[in-house]
């Protein structure tokens, strides 16, 4: 088997309603973006596919980026040769050339699953059928916002909510206290503080998350503070996570580890260069005994990756939903769901057994590439 084509179909997502998840990364209004749908074709017409884009962040130039860089390096390749192909894409990249990557890695894996008729987590190698789900908010702009969603989710059947504060210390330190207050004591609760406070505050805040028995304490400083990472976790008991960023691959990792400076690894298929590079990091952080918590994609089909890479592993405890659903769910005639018992499940279709809306796509569509 032979790729013989590659392309990549722009369309228009609109209507995206207002958030945001830190005090910078935010849309004030109703907005719209570009998406795009990667198609590597082949000679036996075995197709694999997958997403590029989000709704926080314009398409820019990487479809172009897909067809004049990328596409004559697949053409003539055997699909199956995952390995040999992420290594030749990823020996110098970094940051945004990652999110191409990723959906080049994840099309191939759809692609590969298709040609043997099973599920990409059982061509990894199966683990479980099912994984817990968390709530993982946007920035409120009061408390009481925060501590009535917690609690709604809570009642929902939902296994755990995570907060993303405003990221001023005091403020957010109120918060925690009354999202505890509001679901009790017996329930799982995350601050996730998004790069956002120097060392005196995130030692602050942490102390604070550590008393208030939180399962976990992320991001609190910049995401390239080693010595500042190290010094935290010398001193809070509560677990830390970090290395969602930067845009790197698995080797980036490593300093990390060596260092002692977190508790748990972190990535997803778009940031950090697709399955094939998350599975790599899943798997070294399994042999230090660490977890491999994974991010949120993105966009539905790189969620679907995702929910494929958790079924595949042990060390990943939760599926991560963020919220509001509206804003990150597009693309799909059926998206991931939360049941009744906070679980989400694994596909069974094969390749990524996601079924993508193609009338959605063919009706906004703005090119072809």
């Amino acid at each position: 088997m032979r790729i013989t084509d590659v392309g990549v179909t722009v369309w228009e997502w609109s209507d995206i309603p207002p958030t945001r998840y830190t005090l910078n990364a935010k849309s004030s209004d109703t907005r719209s973006t570009h998406m795009g749908l990667v198609r590597i074709k082949t000679d036996e017409g075995i197709e694999g596919e997958a997403f590029l884009g989000s709704a926080l962040s314009n398409l820019g130039g990487d479809a172009q980026l897909i067809v004049d860089r990328y596409k004559s390096l697949l053409v003539g390749q055997d699909p199956l040769n995952r390995e040999r192909i992420w290594q030749s894409m990823a020996g110098w990249a970094m940051g945004s050339v990652m999110r191409v990557i990723g959906a080049i890695d994840v099309a191939l894996w759809d692609l590969a699953g298709k040609a043997a008729g099973i599920p990409i987590h059982q061509l990894m190698g199966s683990y479980r059928t099912s994984v817990p789900a968390y709530a993982s908010s946007a920035v409120f702009g009061t408390t009481e916002e925060y501590a009535e969603e917690a609690l709604r989710y809570k009642e929902a059947g939902w296994n755990a909510y995570k907060i993303h504060p405003p990221a001023v210390a005091e403020w957010d330190i109120r918060i925690c206290e009354a999202v505890r207050a509001a679901v009790g004591d017996d329930y799982r609760i995350m601050l996730d503080s998004t790069w956002s406070y120097d060392y005196p505050d995130a030692l602050r805040v942490g102390r604070a998350v550590e008393d208030l028995g939180f399962y976990w304490y992320e991001d609190p400083l910049r995401f390239d503070d080693l010595y500042g990472y190290v010094k935290l976790k010398q001193d809070l008991r509560i677990p830390i996570m970090a290395t969602e960023m930067p845009s790197t691959g698995p080797t980036a990792y490593a300093p990390w580890i060596m260092q002692k400076a977190t508790d748990y690894l972190r990535g997803d298929v778009a940031i950090k260069g697709g399955l094939t590079s998350c599975l790599k990091t899943a798997h070294l952080a399994e042999a230090f005994q660490m977890n491999y918590e994974v991010h949120h994609g993105g966009n539905s089909l790189n969620n679907v990756a995702n929910l494929h890479l958790i079924m595949a592993i042990r060390n990943c405890e939760y599926f991560e939903v963020l919220l509001p659903d509206a804003l990150q769910k597009h693309g799909l005639v059926q998206d991931i769901e939360v049941d009744a018992n906070g679980l989400v499940h694994a596909p069974q279709g094969p390749g990524l057994g996601a079924e993508i809306d193609y009338d959605l796509i063919e009706h906004n569509k703005v090119a072809d590439l």
